[in-house]
C-alpha cells in the first residue's frame, strides 16, 4: 500500500547546517517503483432509480412534490464501492472475487477510467486495455475490421500501428469473412473473440478483464488462457474478475474478496477464495481437483 509521509517545515534558523553527502563507494539504492494501479479509500455512489410512474409524471414534477410531502426531498444513493484501498504492482495479477453486485465490475470500471470515484483517488500508470462488459467499446453498425481500427485509436495507437497488427488480430479471432460484417450480426461468442483479440494485440501494459473469458467455446477459452499465460510470463499487469476459482488460482498472484462494495479479505488466491466459498456455505475444492478440471477443459 502507498505510504503517506508528513513533512514538518522549520524556519531558516532551525535548519541544520550539515549537508548530507553520499558515502564514497556506496551506490544508493534505487527508489521503489510506484504501483501501476492504486486505489486510496475509494468509494463510488450511484443515484437510486426515482421510480417515476412515467415521462409525464417526471416532466410535471409530481415525483418531487410527493417526495417533499413525504419528508424525503433528497435523492437516495446506492454505494457500489465503499472505502476500498488496494495496489497492483507492475507484472502482478490481481483477482477480484465476490457475489454479483459486490462491486467488482465497478472497481474495474474505475481502474479503466470509465467511471470516476465519488470519494478517494485512483492512480493508473500505464496503457490500459479493458475487457469490460461484452460489446463495450464496439459500435454495432461498424464491421469487425472498422471496430479494430476504432479501438486501436481509442487506446492511443496510430492508424498505421493498428494496420500493422490487424493480420495478427484477425488470425487470432478466427472470425474469417465475418470480420467484414457489421458487428450487430455477431453472436456473443464472436463478440468475445473480437474483443479479446483486439485488447491483447495492441500492446497493453495493464489488462483489465471482466469475466469475458467465460464466453465462447472451450477451444477459444483455452487459446485465451494460453495468451494470458504468455503475457504473464512477459510481465503484463492484470486486474481480473471471474467466478471461476480455477482461473483465479491459476492466473493470479493475489486476490481480493468484495462483499457489499467493501473489502472482506486480501491475500493469496487460494486463501481468499476459500473465505469466499465459506461465506456462501460451500467448501473450496482442493487444488488437485481444480487442476484436474482445468486439464479436462472445465474452466
Amino acid at each position: 500500500m502507498p505510504v503517506r509521509s508528513t513533512t514538518l517545515l522549520t524556519s531558516e534558523s532551525e535548519k541544520p547546517a550539515v549537508s548530507r553527502r553520499p558515502t564514497p563507494g556506496v551506490t544508493p539504492s534505487p527508489a521503489p517503483e510506484p504501483p501501476v494501479i492504486a486505489f486510496d479509500r475509494v468509494s463510488k455512489r450511484f443515484r437510486r432509480s426515482s421510480g417515476a410512474d412515467g415521462l409525464k409524471d417526471f416532466l410535471l414534477g409530481a415525483r418531487k412534490r410527493r417526495q417533499a410531502a413525504a419528508g424525503d426531498p433528497k435523492p437516495r444513493w446506492i454505494e457500489a464501492v465503499r472505502d476500498v484501498s488496494l495496489t497492483l504492482e507492475r507484472g502482478e495479477a490481481l483477482a477480484l472475487v465476490g457475489r454479483n453486485g459486490s462491486g467488482k465490475s465497478t472497481c474495474l470500471s474505475l481502474a479503466a477510467g470509465v467511471l470516476v470515484p465519488s470519494e478517494g483517488t485512483v492512480d493508473i500508470r500505464g496503457r490500459v486495455s479493458p475487457l469490460l462488459a461484452l460489446g463495450a467499446g464496439v459500435h454495432p453498425d461498424l464491421t469487425g475490421r472498422e471496430n479494430v481500427q476504432l479501438n486501436g485509436v481509442l487506446l492511443g495507437m496510430t492508424r498505421r500501428e493498428v494496420r500493422q497488427r490487424f493480420a495478427a488480430i484477425h488470425d487470432f479471432s478466427e472470425l474469417g469473412d465475418f470480420i467484414d460484417q457489421p458487428v450487430r450480426q455477431y453472436s456473443t461468442g464472436m463478440l468475445a473473440r473480437l474483443a479479446f483479440s483486439v485488447a491483447t494485440h495492441l500492446e497493453p501494459e495493464i489488462l483489465i478483464v471482466d469475466e469475458i473469458l467465460a464466453v465462447g467455446d472451450a477451444s477459444f477459452q483455452a487459446k485465451c488462457h494460453e495468451r494470458i499465460a504468455d503475457f504473464r510470463a512477459r510481465g503484463l499487469t492484470m486486474l481480473y474478475v471471474s467466478h471461476e476459482v480455477s482461473t483465479v488460482m491459476s492466473l493470479c498472484d493475489r486476490a481480493v474478496y468484495l462483499s457489499g462494495g467493501a473489502m472482506v479479505a486480501e491475500g493469496d488466491p487460494e486463501t481468499v477464495c476459500a473465505k469466499y466459498y465459506e461465506d456462501q456455505g460451500m467448501v473450496l475444492p482442493p487444488r488437485a481437483v481444480v487442476a484436474a478440471d482445468e486439464s479436462a477443459g472445465g474452466i
